[in-house]
């Protein structure tokens, strides 16, 4: 069988580490995702996708990424069923990440970087 997930939208809030009660790192956010599409109104739509980072995988979300930012992230689809405070029954469907990768441009990077000409010397060799 196959259960795979690969998304790319933006960080609806800034991801927060926690732990478990036995002390596993956890880190749970959402993902904003626009349709392909436009709807009859002429605007897309927007889904917004659970996402839980578990061990290193959740450090390194907490640590690097910020609300608005755009990444990517490749996980599993799962479901769990958990009993709300008022006793009703609940299901939910989020992405487990295996991993999750930056798909932004660097704070300050411009559009088009800027590249630097390579000048090949009189002897013809190679500047490398």
């Amino acid at each position: 069988m196959l259960n795979r997930v690969i998304l790319m939208g933006r960080l609806t809030a800034t991801p927060e580490l926690k732990e478990t009660p036995n002390g596993v790192a956890v880190c749970a956010f959402t993902l904003a995702l626009e349709r392909n599409f436009k709807g009859r109104d002429g605007n897309r739509q927007t889904d917004f996708i659970d996402i839980v980072a578990w061990r290193s995988t959740a450090e390194f979300v907490a640590r690097y990424f910020d609300k608005g930012m755009q990444v990517a992230v490749e996980g599993t689809l799962q479901t769990r069923s958990y009993e709300d405070r008022q006793g009703n029954k609940r299901k939910v469907a989020e992405v487990a990440a295996d991993q999750v990768y930056f798909a932004d441009r660097r704070r300050g990077e411009k559009q088009g970087q800027d590249f630097e000409d390579i000048v090949l010397t009189d002897d013809g060799d190679l500047p490398f």
